[in-house]
């Protein structure tokens, strides 16, 4: 071996600019450099140390093996295939992904590796004389070559970690289908998928169902991860565990503030179906405008109106007998008188109550009340007829077949207690 190394001008590769010597002098030493990188590695990262793997233990050979012939041969040969080697740090950086740590430890390993590497070539050039700017160079190319073989390994990890998500997102998914399974599914099957999708069973949850408000930019509700969600189905729901905790409902009104959403009941968890059939009666009359939408629509806070409509043809049939007596009321009129009687029933014939809810005058209220006592007769304070009453006014008024209203018309345009 000549006794001074030659020196290139610096390229852009950095292991160009190494002399080509260099891998004559390097390559005698390769297994023991190997061994004692492997050695190194295993004593300062834990987690590489596992002698009962040898599978593991043979991954880790071959990367440190693999890269130190790839540096000596790029030295002689820059335009040399990665292939091979690219391909085992990809598949060492998609096993770490798996495992659940981060490529810190990779990386760690990684610099340990070269630091023997380079203490193994200082110590050997004392032998020999090779120029500081030779050293240099060398060592410019070392972490060069350690950039490369990094990005390699975090290809890997990206994809193992794109793919796991997709699995876990599918399984929760397939989780969700499964509580909302009518009949249930079996619960040792619910118990199997949640724990591999990552999912503590919690003792109570609601569903809530959703669709896009306006025409606003489709986007994804932000939710924490025990909430299973899938806003990509035909009917787009979710599954939220302890509804009733602390900042729960604040959390879904900020979530879900692009999307006009129902909640189910608080049910027990084997019992989440129940609580999706409730919120599917209650988007539907949302649409119509007979529930408010501009915020969460919680369906305990409308159970009479759920219950009412839930059959409101046979409530329609109803209504056309039992609200007989105001069909020769002139439309206008008519619409007052009803939701006076609807408010009466609502607060038990308290006229100021009632004046207070239909921002009107006392005094209106009792005209009004003594025109319904002479339509309907003591049929207004039969306890059975006022449960059916108020049934069939909630879904008559709901439907907005009259002709103005209330709110509409107001106290100013109330007709004068004299006239008919």
């Amino acid at each position: 071996m000549a006794t001074t190394l030659g020196e290139r001008s610096r390229p852009l590769k950095p292991w160009v600019g190494v002399p080509s010597e260099i891998s004559d002098f390097m390559r005698p030493h390769l297994d023991a450099v190997a061994e004692e990188m492997i050695q190194e590695i295993l004593a300062g990262v834990p987690e590489y140390s596992r002698p009962q793997d040898e599978e593991y233990s043979r991954l880790v050979r071959l990367a440190v093996e693999g890269a130190l012939r790839q540096f000596v041969d790029l030295i002689v040969d820059p335009d040399s295939s990665w292939e091979s080697l690219t391909a085992v740090y990809r598949e060492i950086g998609w096993a770490e992904a798996r495992e659940g740590r981060s490529l810190d430890v990779l990386q760690t390993s990684l610099r340990l590796g070269a630091r023997v590497a380079w203490r193994r070539l200082a110590a050997e050039s004392e032998n020999v004389n090779i120029s500081r700017r030779t050293l240099a160079s060398v060592a410019e190319a070392i972490f060069a070559f350690l950039d490369e073989i990094a990005r390699a390994a975090t290809e890997g990890y990206t994809k193992a970690r794109a793919q796991e998500a997709g699995e876990l997102e599918h399984r929760r998914r397939r989780l969700l289908d499964l509580l909302l399974a009518e009949p249930p599914a079996a619960g040792q099957a619910i118990s199997d998928l949640a724990r591999l999708a990552q999912w503590r069973m919690p003792r109570t949850v609601a569903v809530v169902t959703l669709y896009e408000r306006g025409r606003r930019p489709f986007s994804h509700p932000s939710l924490p991860p025990d909430v299973l969600a899938d806003v990509d189905r035909r009917e787009p729901c979710l599954l939220v565990p302890d509804p009733e905790g602390p900042g729960r409902g604040r959390m879904l009104e900020s979530a879900l503030r692009d999307w006009v959403a129902a909640m189910g009941p608080t049910v027990r968890t084997e019992d989440a179906a129940k609580s999706l059939r409730w919120a599917r009666e209650a988007l539907p009359l949302a649409r119509r405008g007979i529930l408010p939408s501009e915020r969460l629509i919680r369906c305990a806070d409308h159970m009479p109106a759920l219950v009412v409509f839930k059959d409101e043809e046979l409530v329609r049939a109803v209504a056309e007998l039992r609200l007989a007596p105001l069909n020769d009321v002139r439309p206008r009129h008519r619409e007052r008188l009803m939701h006076t009687l609807l408010a009466c029933l609502q607060s038990g014939f308290n006229a100021t109550e009632v004046a207070g809810r239909l921002h009107v005058h006392p005094q209106t209220v009792r005209y009004r009340l003594h025109q319904l006592e002479e339509l309907f007769g003591q049929r207004l304070y039969d306890p059975e007829s006022r449960l059916e009453m108020e049934m069939v006014l909630t879904v008559r008024l709901a439907s907005g077949s009259e002709d103005g209203g209330e709110g509409t018309a107001g106290a100013g345009s109330e007709p004068s207690p004299k006239q008919p």
